[in-house]
């Protein structure tokens, strides 16, 4: 009873006794509660807070009760008025928030409304993400470039596509080759194919892409900061020649767990990718970062080429590769 009124165990238990003995003092209290009289004089302080006893003017010092009709009550009211208090502020807060979500929702409204919206830093860019996963009803599909996932980008990603594979959404990722031999990120898309997302790789990728429900894009600014600024595309010609792409890359990816294939000149894709990217006249650094790998893994991966092609240069090898029809498609371009 007394605890919803502010008081604590040892205030009720000396109000009880004062009530039983409302002439007992300190060492009375403390003898019938079996207390040390240091922890009546503190229960007791705060009773003096709370109006329930007050200061004797016949005996200076001591404390006397306050009668409980008048103490209880006096302290029931202030409650009350506290309470209306509250209610006052919350009611003011529910009015403030409700204004403030009209705001959001109509600059939500006029960003939709836009075919091309700029989004500035990786924290603008994960909410809107969000958003969009949370909204998205039908599909999602993804290239995920920049080779192994950071433990932050898959922390952030899979309580989404989680809750997107369980509401139904066709997922379908394609990822780089080369993530395959990071232990974090073979488990995070194992743990999605698990779950019903389609998951493919391939040697390059045109940039890093996200189409919600094949109405909405969501592409990187600069391609060599993904996390620096971000476009939002919405305009149907754009998201038609986007999904082309997504569709012409998917068909040329490779299932996850398909094993490596090689073409008829015993390249598998990546080392025919980086043919292509050496043809294009990209510099090591621009091939590491297309196949999503070390500099030192795609400078080996070069003089491997150039050696099984006998060239003694960059410039050799593209010539030699030329020759003997080992240039195929396009990749995504040179640096």
């Amino acid at each position: 009873m007394f605890g919803s009124l502010g008081l604590d165990q040892d205030a009720a238990e000396v109000y009880r006794a004062m009530l039983a003995e409302p002439r007992a003092g300190v060492s009375d209290l403390a003898r019938l509660l079996e207390w040390p009289v240091e922890r009546v004089r503190s229960a007791l302080d705060d009773l003096a807070r709370l109006s329930l006893v007050r200061r004797s003017w016949e005996k200076p010092g001591e404390l006397v009760l306050v009668r409980p009709v008048v103490g209880l009550n006096a302290l029931l009211w202030r409650q009350e008025a506290e309470l209306l208090e509250r209610q006052r502020q919350i009611a003011d807060a529910r009015s403030a928030i409700t204004q403030l979500i009209s705001d959001y929702e109509e600059s939500t409204r006029i960003r939709a409304a836009a075919d091309v919206e700029q989004l500035h830093g990786i924290d603008a860019i994960r909410l809107r993400i969000e958003e969009f996963a949370h909204d998205c009803r039908h599909s999602l599909m993804t290239f995920a470039d920049g080779g192994a996932q950071t433990p932050a980008n898959l922390e952030a990603s899979l309580p989404l596509d989680r809750m997107l594979l369980e509401r139904g959404v066709e997922l379908r990722d394609v990822y780089l080759d080369s993530v395959m031999k990071d232990p974090q990120t073979v488990d995070y898309i194992s743990q999605l194919s698990d779950l019903g997302a389609q998951i493919r790789t391939a040697p390059t990728l045109p940039t890093r892409l996200l189409i919600f429900d094949r109405s909405t894009a969501l592409l990187p600014a600069d391609p060599t900061d993904t996390s620096a600024s971000a476009l939002v595309l919405r305009g149907q010609g754009v998201i038609a020649a986007l999904l082309s792409l997504y569709e012409y890359v998917w068909n040329e990816a490779r299932p996850v767990g398909g094993g490596a294939s090689r073409d008829r000149h015993g390249l598998t894709g990546q080392e025919q990718a980086v043919i292509n990217l050496l043809a294009e006249g990209n510099t090591d650094e621009a091939i590491a970062r297309k196949l999503g790998v070390s500099v030192r893994t795609a400078r080996r991966i070069t003089a491997d080429l150039s050696r099984r092609l006998g060239a003694r240069s960059r410039f050799q090898a593209g010539a030699r590769a030329s020759e003997l029809g080992w240039i195929g498609a396009p990749s995504s371009g040179a640096d």
